[in-house]
């Protein structure tokens, strides 16, 4: 098998084996601390939108940087080795239900840039910062009927997607991310799209990046929501030859153990991430969620001591706190050790 050669990114999979990554946090859950409303989302730019933007996160890299600059600046000073771009629905179909889908690419180039600034603010000679280009799954999914009485029926199909995905991609790799994170995944098939526009925009560009794919086990069955188990949905993905596959969001660490367990052994031949929520949905709670750092960060430490994972951060209700603890629990602790099978760290 001919080795990958990365463009950017090229550190990072001797870095994998050298120590444990720490990923940062939940975006949403910062953001709400902001407590911002309407106009805030619609910045002077779209004062007159037709449609209600509040909760559109992604939005706020044109209309308020500063709130996004601050919540990047917080994880890195948690100590936060990688930062997601705050794009997880800056792509045309998730976009135009709000409207501003003509803006998708121009919010990835924004956020990317957003990123990359703080990165480098706080990279060091011996702590260097990444950047990842976060791609989420749509609201859409190509593989269920959103229409009970229609099992055949689809509000997507694979092109749309390959469509909007490979216009999001284009927009971080301008504005200057080290990898790409197809994260959150629900629907294989989504996913699919994805990765076939990622290679698309590799081979078009002649740029190549590492790239991390995180599914999501949404309940005690162990399957995402299409229907596939971790080790299915891994054999669905593997053609990809990413530096990294793992699980994020839907379940907290305690109930995701035994998917990142079964990943780690069905996976042997690239590097596991893992990111999970703060326990479960609390509405009662400051952040949504149950878990306090200290509970995340010894849940985090266990996987790591038993040897399963080269990447940690949080999802869904995690914070700079969270990520800090998690960095303190698993620093002292060696990181999974892989067959290095799929990522190459010298251009070609």
């Amino acid at each position: 098998m001919k080795p990958l050669a990365y463009t950017r990114g090229r550190a990072l999979p001797d870095l994998l084996s050298q120590r444990i990554v720490i990923l940062d946090g939940a975006m949403g859950t910062m953001i709400q601390r902001f407590k911002l409303v309407e106009a805030d989302y619609r910045g002077e730019r779209l004062r007159d939108h037709p449609k209600d933007l509040k909760n559109n996160g992604d939005l706020l890299v044109l209309t308020r940087p500063d709130v996004i600059r601050d919540i990047h600046e917080g994880y890195l000073a948690a100590g936060a080795d990688i930062l997601e771009t705050n794009t997880f629905g800056a792509n045309a179909l998730a976009q135009d239900d709000y409207g501003p889908g003509h803006l998708a690419r121009e919010m990835n180039v924004a956020a990317a840039k957003l990123a990359r600034e703080a990165a480098d603010k706080f990279s060091t000679p011996d702590k260097p910062r990444f950047v990842a280009g976060a791609l989420g799954p749509t609201p859409r999914t190509a593989s269920i009927s959103p229409d009970v009485n229609d099992p055949g029926a689809r509000n997507v199909d694979f092109e749309q997607l390959r469509a909007s995905y490979y216009e999001q991609v284009s927009g971080p790799v301008e504005g200057g991310v080290d990898l790409l994170l197809v994260e959150t995944i629900f629907d294989t098939l989504n996913a699919k799209a994805a990765l076939f526009a990622i290679e698309e925009f590799f081979a078009d560009s002649g740029e190549r990046l590492p790239v991390i794919i995180s599914g999501t086990v949404t309940d005690a069955s162990g399957r995402i929501l299409s229907g596939q188990t971790v080790t299915a949905f891994w054999h669905s993905v593997r053609h990809a030859r990413p530096l990294a596959v793992g699980l994020n969001c839907a379940l907290g660490a305690a109930l995701m153990r035994p998917y990142i367990r079964e990943l780690a052994k069905v996976a042997p031949d690239t590097f596991i991430s893992c990111y999970p929520n703060a326990g479960l949905p609390n509405p009662m709670s400051e952040t949504g969620f149950d878990e306090k750092p200290e509970d995340t960060s010894r849940l985090l430490r266990e996987f790591a001591v038993e040897g399963l994972v080269n990447i940690v951060g949080g999802c869904c209700g995690t914070t700079p706190e969270h990520i800090a603890a998690i960095g303190d629990a698993v620093r002292p602790l060696a990181a999974r050790a892989t067959q290095r099978a799929f990522f190459y760290k010298e251009a070609a």
